[in-house]
């Protein structure tokens, strides 16, 4: 039958703390509560271990501790009785110890500023060489299955074309009619001033037409699709299907990327043009409402004022903006690691960047069709 192990200490008259029997891990926390009573009634002069049969490598952290929370004015308690070997661990394990805790100094100023926004600089440059490699790899293998239309998953085509586009219908329809009468009704306001209301449905039709309905179509679907890419993707590659994929000599790209933006490349323009007759409808809605304009007249008005190149310039950014949504949203999720904390980090930020690179593409278009005139 064995023993379990037993540790006492005690207070006498000569203000000396006695410590005995076994003082390791085991015993330390009845040793602890027992000290914490004995300490109430002052600081020891002495700690006396020599009753003390075993110490370890815990008892002797304590005994330690103990002389520091017992420091006086007069300096700390001595620890009398030990063995060599008990000395020389209580020497090692003090040695060891850190006096203080750590504490590092956190860097700030208008230099650490700078190195933060170069280091930043540096990684989103070298992020958006990564992205445009894996878009010139997606180009490739979309090429490559075009050619080749038998390696083509026509299945999982279809289904992102539903996915993509016919379920976004109503959000993107309803968004674009919303924008129409927000238009209509701002500008009315407006051009009530100068008494040229009619120049509403000039106003509606352009900014709708080349720019709000194509524009705001992609950041729906940046929103809605995009991040659906990089969940879907990434949580593959949680689950290491992408790895099992390579091993049966299947490549991801052209089985999962490929079919998700060739469809997104399809649907985009047929959502675009969708948001163009909505928002259209909207305005001409709150035209009728708001300045008395019919619909007839609504429509006359558009036919012989504006240009339907304004519609083809609006409808032909559509495939570069599925291209930037479909490629930025399938890179992160191919680069998203075992832990649901990259998931959810990556998706967030396909998203964030899908919209800006959608926005600043919108920029260069713009700048490019002033330029050459249309």
């Amino acid at each position: 039958m064995s023993v379990l192990p037993t540790a006492s200490c005690h207070f006498d008259d000569e203000n000396c703390l006695h410590i005995a029997g076994t003082l390791t891990i085991r015993t330390l926390s009845s040793v602890q509560e027992a000290s914490k009573a004995e300490l109430n009634s002052g600081h020891p002069k002495r700690i006396d271990i020599h009753s003390t049969k075993i110490l370890d490598t815990a008892g002797a952290w304590f005994l330690i501790d103990l002389k520091k929370r017992s420091r006086t004015a007069s300096g700390e308690p001595t620890v009398d009785g030990a063995t060599p070997e008990q000395a020389e661990l209580i020497a090692t394990v003090e040695a060891a110890m850190v006096d203080e805790p750590l504490v590092l100094k956190q860097p700030h100023g208008l230099f650490v500023w700078l190195e933060e926004l170069g280091e930043r600089t540096v990684y989103e440059i070298q992020r958006l060489l990564e992205i445009l490699s894996f878009m010139g790899l997606v180009i490739l293998r979309t090429f490559g299955v075009l050619v080749r239309p038998w390696r083509m998953r026509f299945t999982s085509l279809v289904y992102h074309m539903q996915s993509i586009g016919v379920n976004a219908i109503p959000i993107v329809s309803l968004m674009a009619f919303l924008i129409g009468v927000v238009l209509a009704f701002q500008g009315a306001a407006q051009l009530r001033q100068f008494g040229a209301e009619v120049f509403v449905v000039d106003l509606i039709a352009i900014s709708i037409l080349r720019e709000l309905g194509i524009l705001l179509t992609a950041i729906i679907v940046a929103g809605r699709t995009g991040s659906a890419f990089t969940a879907s993707i990434g949580s593959m590659k949680m689950r290491e299907e992408i790895d099992a994929m390579r091993t049966l000599g299947l490549d991801p790209i052209e089985v999962l990327v490929a079919p998700r933006v060739l469809a997104l490349i399809l649907v985009l323009p047929i959502l675009g043009f969708i948001a163009d007759m909505a928002g259209l409808v909207g305005g001409a809605v709150m035209s009728w409402i708001e300045l008395g304009v019919s619909p007839g007249m609504f429509q006359t008005r558009m036919m012989d004022s504006i240009s339907v190149t304004h519609f083809w310039i609006g409808l032909v950014k559509a495939p570069f903006f599925a291209m930037i949504i479909g490629v930025i949203g399938c890179y992160e999720g191919m680069k998203v690691e075992g832990n649901a904390e990259s998931l959810g980090r990556l998706t967030s930020q396909s998203v964030v960047f899908s919209i800006f690179m959608v926005i600043v593409a919108d920029a260069l278009f713009s700048i490019f069709f002033a330029l050459v005139g249309l």
